[in-house]
């Protein structure tokens, strides 16, 4: 299937409410209700343990002792929103099982991240993934990345919020603006005072109720339709079932190639350099248990991606048998799901508020961790670096009120958001247009020891701007395109935004009916390729610019935050080619004892005190300007 990208509003205004009735009982408020409450629950015992003696680590890093079950439970929620939850469904339900092979790109997007990223950060005992870009380039670099991770963050939190409490409003006659300040005001205020450690164990509670509901909703359409066996074979009859799409065009928005490759670079984008996650990796009490909680997310990850698809699969079962009223096929497509529940569950009390429960669980989730990652990175990276004498009990209530600040702001952007309009689509896409530079930012600076601070500021900024000129030139021209054809079953509606698996926000693509050309072309890129176009153009254009001005010469380099690319390649040949190649052992070069590079060491280069500094001399960077072959030169200076 060709496609382009569509960009029409798939959210009802927040005031067409009158055309639906709540169909929610006395259970299922009850039901509701409960979940917030053990939310609550949970903040305020992590709140009142140890009152007045929590420190900062324990509130930003749960002193970073957590379990390797608590923090893999709590990665896969963090990015499984209610969106997710609502638009995987959907997505079959349109288009087929294409999407379903997304789930190939979870193996590299996760075993990259455990082997490469989590090692890296973890040895530099690290709280906020920024510290990483000062240890590795300079303080400018550092804010230039904190600043881009805030902006995203922001800007999606209140989407996050707003989105799901509108689609919920629109179906059932939820009220919309007291799901929106009791989800808004609940999150701050187990986030604020429970702090890291309160939001993971949230997370595992609200990823159980995720999973119940779906469950749910799973064996009880399931059964209404005859089974699983009878659903399979609709699907089939009708052409949903899709085999291998083997088409490498990058335009095309769902193929193998794009699902199981770009789709890598988009799971790098989250769960490799976003200070959510890496935060979570860092609260691991061992380097060993933070790479096994990104081991046991990924059949975690199966598991949520086959429910959603199944979801889809039964829904479209369901309304073979049972058409859908006018109301609904008219309906923006991100609400099929919530109809097609309530339409299910309806005199089953409590099942429609569990599901309810389900998607909050997802929106609580999300936000709590941008609460927590937002107060991190401006405590670590804005704040302390310029006072850092701020005393621990001081930096502990700051850090409180920060959380609580952005909780606020969150419900801001959430009426900015019911003010935006179309401009909405725009606002939900940056949250992945502004991953993939940031992730390429990381990946210069890991895998490249010639990168400098001017080229790794200067590929930034290169890989926004291409993000965006993309990303808002694929929503300006289509705009202008007509409404597209049809899906497979003949209902006719708007196409809207497509929040993936994992929440990477993009937009939902529509058919067209000629193939673009000229920048039209480019425009249609498909949205599984956005992050690895935008960091490879970050890495190239920071390589370019750090060669043209000097590369890392006459600079000190810490060699800890370099990966040894080369050796762990060399080493996978077999054993007569490493001897034939007859070069030194690179990882030998960078094999340096850690006991020379003690705490203090990264105090020191973050503008504490140290009586020795690690440094690499200029000759570290000789081999990126063509003179001699890579080799770090580790000595100790005396400060």
């Amino acid at each position: 299937m060709r496609v382009g990208v569509s960009t029409s509003a798939s959210l009802p205004p927040a005031s067409d409410t009158s055309v639906v009735t709540s169909t929610f009982s006395l259970v299922d408020y009850v039901v509701f209700i409960l979940l917030l409450v053990l939310s609550l629950a949970i903040g305020l015992y992590h709140a009142c343990r140890g009152w007045g003696r929590h420190t900062v680590s324990q509130l930003l890093m749960a002193d970073r002792k957590m379990g390797c079950l608590p923090v893999a439970l709590s990665l896969l929620a963090t990015f499984q929103s209610a969106v997710a939850i609502l638009g995987v469904p959907s997505e079959i339900y349109r288009f087929g099982t294409q999407y379903w092979f997304l789930g190939c790109c979870y193996f590299l997007g996760l075993l990259i991240p455990a082997h490469i990223f989590i090692p890296v950060f973890y040895r530099l005992h690290l709280t906020s993934a920024y510290e990483y870009l000062e240890l590795r380039f300079n303080k400018a670099v550092r804010v230039c990345g904190t600043v881009t991770f805030i902006f995203q963050m922001v800007i999606y939190m209140g989407v996050v919020l707003y989105a799901p409490s509108l689609a919920l409003n629109a179906v059932t006659g939820f009220d919309l603006w007291l799901s929106v300040l009791t989800l808004g005001i609940v999150c701050a205020v187990y986030t604020a005072l429970g702090g890291l450690k309160a939001v993971i164990w949230t997370d595992v509670f609200q990823t159980l109720v995720m999973f119940l509901g779906q469950l749910a909703v799973i064996i009880m359409g399931s059964v209404k339709v005859g089974g699983l066996g009878r659903v399979w074979d609709v699907a089939s009859q009708h052409g949903l079932i899709s085999g291998f799409e083997l088409d490498p065009d990058p335009f095309v928005r769902h193929t193998f190639w794009t699902l199981a490759f770009g789709g890598v670079f988009m799971m790098l984008s989250l769960y490799g350099v976003n200070q959510a996650q890496v935060q979570r990796y860092l609260s691991a009490r061992t380097e060993k248990a933070a790479v096994l909680s990104c081991y046991a997310v990924f059949p975690c990850q199966q598991v949520a991606l086959c429910m959603g698809c199944l979801i889809g699969l039964v829904m479209f079962a369901y309304y073979r048998e049972y058409p859908m009223s006018t109301q609904q096929s008219q309906a923006a497509p991100d609400q099929f799901t919530l109809y097609f529940v309530i339409d299910l569950l309806k005199g089953q009390p409590g099942l429609p508020g569990l599901f309810v429960a389900c998607l909050f669980s997802g929106s609580l989730s999300t936000i709590s961790s941008a609460f927590n990652s937002l107060a991190t990175v401006t405590m670590e990276d804005l704040i302390r670096p310029w006072f850092p004498r701020f005393s621990e009990v001081h930096a502990t209530m700051l850090s409180r009120i920060l959380a609580f600040g952005y909780g606020l702001l969150c419900l801001g952007m959430a009426f900015i958001s019911s003010q935006m309009g179309p401009v909405l689509q725009a606002a939900i896409s940056i949250f992945g247009m502004v991953g993939g530079p940031l992730l390429g930012l990381f990946c210069l600076g890991m895998f490249f020891p010639c990168a400098n601070p001017p080229g790794a500021i200067v590929g930034l900024l290169a890989g926004l701007i291409m993000a965006f000129w993309i990303g808002i030139g694929s929503i300006v021209t289509s705009m202008g395109s007509s409404t597209a054809p049809s899906p497979l079953n003949g209902s006719s509606f708007s196409l809207p935004s497509n929040l993936t698996a994992v929440t990477m926000t993009t937009l939902m693509p529509s058919i067209t009916l000629s193939k673009p050309t000229g920048l039209q072309r480019l425009y249609s890129l498909s949205y599984l390729w956005y992050s690895a176009h935008n960091s490879t153009t970050v890495i190239v254009v920071g390589l370019t610019a750090s060669l043209l001005t000097g590369g890392m010469r006459g600079r000190t380099l810490n060699p800890r935050t370099i990966y040894p690319v080369l050796p762990r390649l060399r080493a996978l040949l077999p054993l007569s080619w490493q001897k034939r190649l007859h070069c030194k052992s690179y990882s030998q070069e960078l094999s340096v004892d850690t006991t020379t590079f003690p705490e203090k060491m990264r105090n020191g280069m973050l503008g504490g005190s140290s009586d020795k500094e690690a440094m690499v001399v200029p000759e570290a960077a000789a081999a990126c300007q063509g003179e001699s072959s890579p080799t770090f030169i580790v000595q100790e200076t005396s400060l």
